[in-house]
């Protein structure tokens, strides 16, 4: 939508709010001049909104009393929004004691919508998957977000202009499985049939898509939201580190989720008997393996856990936690002066 229309629909909702709103105050909150504020009220005058010019010290402009907007004036972005909000307060458990609010307000906003913008953002609903509650955000551009959506819900093929995380550029198609939010961020996962690879991209790094002909089939079972965690618990990094946590793969979790690490039950190891023996009825083990940069934030996070461990690999991170244990030591032991 075109800033000038943009402005002048949110020149509506000031004046639909109530009250007499002065020229100078539109101005501001419209960031133009007092002379663009009287062009757009104009606009309005020509769409047989009722607008009405109040002089004097406290003048300005205001609806006429009892005029009523129709039900709902979204742009593509403000109903994505809406949509969206509805639909993560709902998976967030963010509804209302009978915990039907949110179906049917989305019900009611979906009713309203030009037909064309429903089934896009139909499309969207129906292919997004969510997972962790988001922490910082990287919006991606409903520009991408929609025709994205719409050729994972029809198998078809696209081309995106891709921006990596070290500024490299590259054009490729991709034939899109699954849109995944996770942490604040959007991914899209799926085939590179150039280099018959599954692959997966942050949608806010994509500056262009387009929609190709034809259509694929996508794997039978296949969850795009686990696609796309197990992908960053096996990327490739410095080191890979290898654990044994006594313990449910639930406590784990807690500290280590599906993002970072990959959790499998797992016998006992074998221990020495100074570190002590598996004990009747003693909780289960589990094979932790996560792939890092750095090893220096694992021995807090293992502290944390509170539960016996043993590490396999690297014996680096062995001398960590040696080196942790040593200063909580001579902190625990250090007394205040008198």
């Amino acid at each position: 939508m075109s800033r000038p229309v943009s402005r002048v629909l949110t020149l509506l909702e000031l004046l639909q709010s109530g009250g007499v709103r002065t020229v100078s105050e539109l101005a501001e909150r419209l960031d133009v001049d007092e002379r663009t504020v009287r062009r757009y009220v104009g606009h309005l005058l020509d769409l047989d909104v009722p607008v009405e010019s109040v002089r004097g010290r406290y003048g300005g402009y205001r609806l006429t009393s009892g005029y009523r907007m129709p039900p709902l004036m979204l742009s593509d972005d403000e109903a994505l929004a809406v949509l969206l909000g509805l639909v993560a307060g709902q998976r967030a458990g963010l509804t209302t004691a009978t915990g039907t609010a949110s179906e049917t307000a989305a019900a009611k906003v979906r009713r309203v919508l030009p037909e064309r913008l429903a089934r896009r953002l139909d499309s969207v609903l129906g292919t997004l998957a969510f997972t962790a509650p988001s922490g910082a955000s990287a919006t991606p551009d409903t520009g991408v977000l929609l025709p994205t959506a719409d050729a994972v819900r029809h198998h078809r093929p696209l081309t995106i202009r891709y921006t990596a995380a070290d500024g490299r550029r590259s054009e490729r198609t991709l034939h899109p499985y699954g849109l995944v939010a996770h942490s604040g961020r959007w991914y899209v996962t799926g085939m590179d049939p150039a280099i018959d690879e599954n692959r997966t991209f942050r949608l806010d790094r994509i500056t262009g898509v387009a929609i190709l002909p034809g259509s694929f089939e996508p794997p039978a079972g296949l969850d795009p939201a686990e696609r796309v965690l197990s992908g960053f618990a096996t990327a490739a990094y410095r080191h890979e580190v290898v654990l044994r946590i006594q313990g449910t793969p639930e406590q784990i979790r807690t500290r280590l989720p599906a993002g970072v690490a990959t959790v499998r039950e797992s016998p006992a190891p074998g221990l020495f008997p100074s570190a002590g023996t598996e004990a009747p009825g003693a909780e289960p083990w589990c094979r932790v393996e996560l792939r890092v940069e750095r090893l220096d934030w694992l021995p807090g996070v293992l502290a944390s856990l509170d539960q016996p461990f043993v590490i396999e690999r690297p014996d680096e991170l062995r001398g960590l936690v040696e080196e942790l244990a040593d200063r909580l030591t001579r902190s625990a032991r250090r007394r205040p002066s008198p």
